[in-house]
């Protein structure tokens, strides 16, 4: 990818940043709006959810733009975990926001209240969870086809705010049909409960990308299959080795070779070997490293964890 297409990319990925910020900030209004005419504390624990929206809308916001600087002098891989940054500080936020909402939850099952113009609240944080839907499709769609995790951590905590939003229109539902107040606490906490597991897996994958974990099994399948295509009884491969960083994958392996070949021979095969794991995976980086075949200390060299791919 050239600067140009790089610097566009990152415009563009910031707007979808910026989408999710007055998104976050306009549905939050609603739900404050629709929480003040009813009294609900399921429908306040939904708009408290959504205040994590938008500092976490912002944190992505600046994430991508730290992801998107190409590599300098003191960055020479880049910045692409700045996304799981991003990713990290959501997850912590939902967690928080969960508790939050278990705290608020418990408290009104303990002291039920009498709920108010529930039709219009109703109404209100239907509309919002509609526009949120949309907006968390827009972001994960857009997060995955550009391989930022950052935009598909915000996507996946707007989703979350949605099942919150259901989950809360069906509490207060029920309240009005079986008369129970104490319901929407009980329906507070399940909601509460269930965005504490959202909030774990999310801090569990970007850990993940913290750890340089290695791609996954489809993305290396398509590698191997490159590497049979060039083995044969002369040319061997060994030591491969794969880690992501935000949208960017990095490919490094050993190309095992005569060792009377040429070094311009065992070049042009790294060369060709390099442009066809580049074709089939975008924004990667690939290394090779070409060693004689009938030397025994090319094959001591093989880190662990590597002996299933080849």
């Amino acid at each position: 990818m050239n600067v140009n297409q790089n610097s566009d990319l990152r415009v563009n990925l910031q707007k979808f940043a910026w989408l999710s910020i007055v998104v976050s900030v306009v549905v939050f209004g609603m739900k404050m709006a629709a929480w003040s005419v009813t009294g609900s504390v399921g429908l306040l624990s939904d708009a408290l959810e959504s205040t994590v929206n938008i500092v976490a809308s912002v944190v992505a916001l600046f994430a991508i733009r730290a992801a998107m600087r190409p590599a300098d002098a003191t960055h020479h891989f880049g910045r692409g975990k700045a996304e799981y940054f991003s990713a990290q500080i959501e997850g912590f936020m939902i967690l928080f926001a969960a508790l939050i909402i278990v705290y608020t939850a418990i408290e009104r099952i303990i002291n039920p209240r009498e709920l108010e113009s529930i039709g219009w609240g109703l109404t209100i944080s239907t509309v919002a969870a509609v526009i949120n839907g949309g907006t968390a499709m827009i972001l994960l769609r857009t997060g995955k086809q550009h391989r930022s995790p950052a935009l598909v951590a915000d996507g996946k905590h707007l989703l979350t705010d949605v099942w919150t939003s259901v989950g809360v229109i069906v509490g207060v539902g029920l309240v009005v049909i079986t008369g129970w107040q104490r319901l929407d606490g009980v329906v507070a906490l399940a909601v509460g409960l269930n965005i504490v597991v959202t909030g774990v897996r999310l801090l569990r994958a970007s850990t993940s990308g913290l750890m340089d974990k290695a791609l996954p099994d489809e993305d290396h399948l398509k590698i191997v299959e490159v590497l049979q295509r060039h083995e044969s009884e002369t040319v061997k491969f060994h030591a491969l080795q794969t880690r992501e960083a935000g949208r960017e994958r990095f490919v490094s392996m050993h190309v095992l070779v005569p060792g009377d070949w040429s070094i311009q021979k065992g070049h042009d095969l790294s060369e060709v070997i390099e442009a066809e794991i580049k074709a089939l995976l975008e924004h990667t980086t690939v290394s090779t490293h070409v060693e004689p075949l009938e030397d025994e200390r090319s094959w001591a060299d093989e880190p662990e964890g590597q002996h299933r791919w080849i």
